[in-house]
């Protein structure tokens, strides 16, 4: 038996028009997996989940009334942001944490993990989307969050903040421009990682249908206790609000991905 839902959706107004998704908001796992033969701590790093997004998401939620679909799986035991076919869908080795239970691994337990956490969460993500566009007659704006380490093998990452992206620029243009506006954040474009991935949540649900999107990427200690995740709702909030009221992102256009054709 599952101990929870592999996914929560935060009700809000679909009217607005705006999705927020959070495919890496927390680390946890079913009792029948244990630890995956992890220590405890690996569960508060970064391979485990995305720290500090899970407040930032609610708090937008609280502020905007914008519903926001949220994993309630570890990416240890399957990575929602990666397609199906990748071969990084479940990790062997995580920034040098082997994970026993993951490997070896058989493909009856694949299909396990694939059936019960990782479509469960991508079906949450389209039926939320089709509510917004159902309601709002109109192609909504989706914006993911995630958050990143403040290093990468002993190298500093200079940016506080970055906007991942395909070849959509929509919505990543106005929102790098505001996010550099005020002066106070290094703000990163493609950073630390490219934003065309193939077969991940932004590429399945908003680049093949022609959606407006961008991926947020918050540096972890920014966002690391509840005063920081309060200051970056702050920041977030009114900037998702006016990218929001832009009726240029209600529409639907595709663009090729340079992950290659659909």
């Amino acid at each position: 038996m599952q101990d929870h839902p592999p996914f929560e959706i935060i009700d809000g107004d679909l009217s607005l028009g705006l999705v927020i998704l959070a495919d890496h908001a927390t680390n946890l796992l079913p009792a029948r997996y244990g630890r995956l033969g992890l220590p405890e701590s690996a569960f508060e790093r970064h391979i485990a989940y995305d720290i500090g997004v899970e407040g930032v998401v609610r708090g937008l939620n609280r502020r905007l009334n914008a519903p926001v679909v949220m994993s309630r799986f570890s990416r240890l035991l399957i990575d929602p942001n990666r397609g199906e076919d990748d071969p990084t869908l479940v990790m062997r080795i995580s920034d040098g944490a082997i994970v026993p239970g993951n490997h070896p691994i058989t493909p009856e337990e694949w299909q396990y993990r694939l059936d019960t956490y990782h479509r469960p969460y991508h079906d949450a993500v389209s039926s939320t989307i089709a509510a917004v566009a159902e309601k709002t007659g109109k192609a909504p704006l989706v914006l993911s969050m995630h958050s990143f380490t403040p290093a990468w093998k002993g190298v500093a990452r200079p940016w506080q903040v970055t906007v991942l992206w395909d070849n959509d620029h929509r919505a990543v243009r106005p929102l790098l421009a505001a996010l550099e506006a005020p002066g106070d954040v290094v703000v990163g474009d493609n950073e630390p990682y490219d934003g065309a991935l193939r077969g991940d949540t932004m590429f399945r649900h908003c680049m093949k249908p022609g959606i407006a999107h961008a991926l947020i990427e918050i540096r972890q200690d920014e966002i690391g206790d509840a005063p920081g995740i309060a200051r970056w709702v702050d920041r977030l909030a009114p900037i998702f609000a006016r990218l929001n009221a832009d009726e240029s992102l209600h529409t639907y256009e595709i663009f090729p991905s340079r992950t290659g054709p659909y």
